[in-house]
């Protein structure tokens, strides 16, 4: 048998190793060459994400509460945003204000903020405040052992992919906010600093009324208040 020479062996492993670059597929039959997939990150507690999605349910953003990391991005006229993913997040057009733990955080702009004064807005304020409407809702923040009554106010959405905010004054003077796309309610702001960031949020529909459970606490928050009528 002929026994290969240094050359002749170095040969071969040139031609192997170019037969196996120009494979466009490994071993499992997938493309080695393909582009990565978009990388989804997982939203942290940190940026206290709550809600079912953005701006819909089952949509992979989150609008994000208060908390130590958000803090200095909240802001009255604009929605704070979290998107796991880039095209997520391009998708929503906002500000880019960072990146934490691979999520990207946005700032969503309401009507007031895109340059449309309060005065040409549909809702016009309840004078004196910053709510398009004020009531008084049943609530309880003892799981319902104590039946309390609490001022509520709301500021209504005024563009599609906006959100309507309840503001509620519980009965010991905090505030509690409860965020609706149209009637469909879709988180509350707990954080860690109010000691409400572990809490669950469960949204009951009852004829023209919302029963709002967000761990002890509970709200019942008609139709009318939200969207009007």
């Amino acid at each position: 048998m002929k026994r290969l020479t240094y050359p002749m062996l170095a040969l071969a492993l040139a031609l192997l190793a170019a037969c196996s670059d120009s494979d466009p597929q490994n071993g499992n039959g997938s493309n080695t060459n393909a582009a990565p997939a978009d990388v989804v990150a997982e939203i942290p507690a940190s940026l206290a994400p709550f809600g079912d999605g953005y701006p819909n349910p089952g949509d992979p953003c989150r609008i994000l509460g208060e908390s130590d990391t958000t803090r200095n991005w909240l802001d009255d006229s604009a929605t704070l945003v979290g998107c796991p993913t880039e095209a997520s997040a391009a998708a929503l057009q906002g500000e880019k204000l960072d990146t934490i733990d691979g999520v990207i955080v946005l700032s969503i702009p309401s009507a007031q903020s895109a340059g449309r004064p309060v005065e040409e807005m549909p809702d016009k304020l309840v004078p004196g405040t910053n709510f398009h409407a004020t009531t008084q809702i049943p609530c309880s923040i003892d799981g319902g052992k104590t039946s309390a009554i609490c001022d509520a106010g709301v500021v209504r959405a005024q563009t599609d992919d906006s959100l309507s905010t309840v503001e509620i004054t519980k009965p010991d003077g905090s505030k509690r906010i409860i965020s609706f796309q149209d009637t469909n309610a879709v988180g509350g702001d707990g954080s860690e600093a109010d000691g409400a960031a572990g809490y669950s949020f469960k949204a009951t529909r009852q004829e023209d009324e919302t029963l709002i459970e967000y761990g002890p606490e509970r709200y019942t928050i008609p139709d009318a208040l939200v969207i009007g009528g």
